[in-house]
C-alpha cells in the first residue's frame, strides 16, 4: 500500500485530505494527517473577537469532526523531514511516505523585532495582536475599555496572514469606537511598509478614500525597526517614530522551523514552491498548500481553498503517470469588512488586480466586486457556515481555482 502524509490539518491540509480521500482507493492508498493540535481554528474569525462579535468558542471545533473516516489522524509534532529518504520525523515516531503534502502554515514571531520579544497576550499591556486565539481574546478585553488615545495598527513586515485584515481592523475600529461614543477621542493610524494602504493600485485607491472618509491616517513606507514599550513608540529603519497608546501589530510571520532544517525553505520557513504547479521546487513528490508556500499571493483561506484544488488535481495526475499542470494563477478572493454592516470584495491573481464586477456569478452576483455593500458583509458573515460545513469537508463549490475575467470591467474603465 502506498502512503500519502499530510503535515498540518488547518484549512489547506484538511481540504486536501478530504478531496484525496474521495479520489483514491482506500485499498491502494493510506492517507495520514499529522498535527500537534486537536482543535481546528477558524482563523478568519479571530478578527471579530476583539470587537465582541465572535467569541473564542465560535472559532474552534475538534479537528476529528472534519477528517474523513479512513484517514489516519496522528497527534504528534513534526521535528524534521528527510526528502531523500521520504521520511517525516516526529517526537513520537517516524513516518514514511510516497507523497508528502506540507500544510503547516505560519506563525507569529515577535522575537524578530527589538522590543517585541517580551510580548505576551496580556489585556493590561499596550502592545497587542489578534493573530492567535489567545491574543484576540486579550485584545477584546483591552478594546472594550479603551476610551481615549492613539490606536496604531502596524504591519511589522510582509508577508503576513491575509493582507486585507489590517484594513478590516482599522475600519471596524472606527465603527466600534463610534457606536461606543468615543470615536472623537480616539485617533487611528495605519502604519505600513507598503507604498499605500494596499498592494494593488485600484484597491489602494478605493480603500484610501474609505480611510480618509473615516478620518484614519495612513502612513506608508514605514519599515519597522524596533518597538519601545517604555516610551510607547515604534521606530522605522530610517529613524521615523510613531507614538501610540495602543499598538496592534501583525507581528513578523515565519514558517515552520523543520522546513528550513530540511533544506526546503526560503530563509523564512516557507517552502520554495513552484508558483503554478504548487510542487516543491526541489522534490517531485512534495506538494505545498496554504501559508506554508512561498508563492507571491495572499496567505488567506480562499487561497488555501483554491490551492487545495490544484494540489489534489496535480497529485492525481502524477499518480496516473502524467506531469502536473501549471494551473494555479495566484487566485485570491477577499471580503474586507468596512464597518456599519458593509464590506468590500476583491478578486485578483498574480497578474490581474481587483476589478469591479459581480461574484461568483458574472453579471448576477450576488456580491459586488470592489464596491462596498451590505450583501458583501453578509457574505463575509455567512462564510463561517460555509467554511465549517462545505469547505473543510471537500464539498464542491461554485468557485473555480483560476480567476475569471467574465463579468469584470477592464482597468481603463473600472475606476476613475
Amino acid at each position: 500500500m502506498k502512503k500519502i502524509v499530510i503535515l498540518g490539518s488547518g484549512a489547506g491540509g484538511t481540504m486536501v485530505a478530504a478531496k484525496l480521500h474521495k479520489e483514491l482507493s482506500a485499498n491502494d492508498w493510506q492517507i495520514t494527517i499529522i498535527d500537534n493540535d486537536e482543535m481546528h481554528h477558524y482563523q478568519p474569525g479571530w478578527l471579530f473577537i476583539p470587537f465582541g462579535i465572535y467569541t473564542a468558542a465560535d472559532c474552534m471545533k475538534p479537528k476529528r469532526d472534519f477528517i474523513p473516516k479512513g484517514v489516519n489522524f496522528i497527534l504528534d509534532e513534526v521535528i524534521g523531514v528527510n526528502p531523500d529518504k521520504r521520511e517525516v520525523a516526529c517526537k513520537k515516531g517516524n513516518y514514511s511516505y510516497d507523497y508528502l503534502v506540507i500544510a503547516t502554515g505560519c506563525h507569529i514571531a515577535p522575537e524578530e523585532v527589538d522590543g517585541l520579544e517580551e510580548w505576551r497576550p496580556d489585556p493590561k499591556g499596550n502592545v497587542h495582536t489578534f493573530f492567535t486565539l489567545e491574543s484576540a481574546v486579550a485584545l477584546y478585553k483591552k478594546m472594550k475599555y479603551f476610551k481615549k488615545g492613539r490606536l496604531v495598527f502596524n504591519i511589522a513586515e510582509m508577508p503576513h496572514k491575509c493582507p486585507v485584515v489590517p484594513m478590516e481592523f482599522i475600519f471596524m475600529a472606527d465603527w466600534f469606537f463610534a457606536i461606543n461614543g468615543v470615536r472623537d477621542s480616539v485617533e487611528i493610524e495605519f502604519v505600513t511598509p507598503n507604498t499605500g494602504i494596499f498592494t494593488k493600485p485600484i484597491a489602494t485607491r478605493v480603500l484610501s478614500v474609505a480611510a480618509e472618509e473615516k478620518n484614519i491616517l495612513v502612513r506608508p513606507n514605514f519599515h519597522l525597526s524596533s518597538v519601545n514599550t517604555e516610551t510607547h513608540t515604534i521606530e522605522s529603519a530610517g529613524g521615523d517614530q510613531v507614538q501610540y497608546d495602543l499598538l496592534v501589530s501583525t507581528m513578523p510571520n515565519l514558517g515552520a522551523k523543520y522546513i528550513e532544517d530540511s533544506g526546503m525553505g526560503d530563509g523564512m520557513g516557507y517552502v520554495i514552491t513552484n508558483h503554478h504547479t504548487l510542487r516543491a521546487e526541489k522534490y517531485d513528490n512534495i506538494y505545498v498548500v496554504g501559508d506554508a508556500t512561498n508563492v507571491p499571493t495572499s496567505k488567506a483561506g480562499s487561497v488555501a481553498h483554491y490551492e487545495a484544488e490544484i494540489v489534489v488535481d496535480n497529485m492525481i495526475r502524477e499518480i496516473d503517470g502524467q506531469a502536473p499542470k501549471p494551473l494555479f494563477d495566484g487566485h485570491s478572493t477577499c471580503f474586507i469588512v468596512s464597518g456599519y454592516d458593509k464590506a468590500y470584495l476583491f478578486d485578483f491573481n498574480y497578474k490581474t488586480e481587483p476589478l469591479p464586477g459581480k461574484f461568483p456569478f458574472p453579471g448576477l452576483g450576488p456580491f459586488d466586486l470592489v464596491g462596498e455593500s451590505y450583501i458583501n458583509y453578509w457574505g463575509k458573515m455567512m462564510f463561517k457556515w460555509v467554511y465549517w460545513n462545505l469547505l473543510l469537508t471537500g464539498q464542491e463549490m461554485p468557485l473555480e481555482p483560476q480567476m475569471t475575467m467574465a463579468g469584470k470591467m477592464w482597468p481603463h474603465v473600472a475606476v476613475k
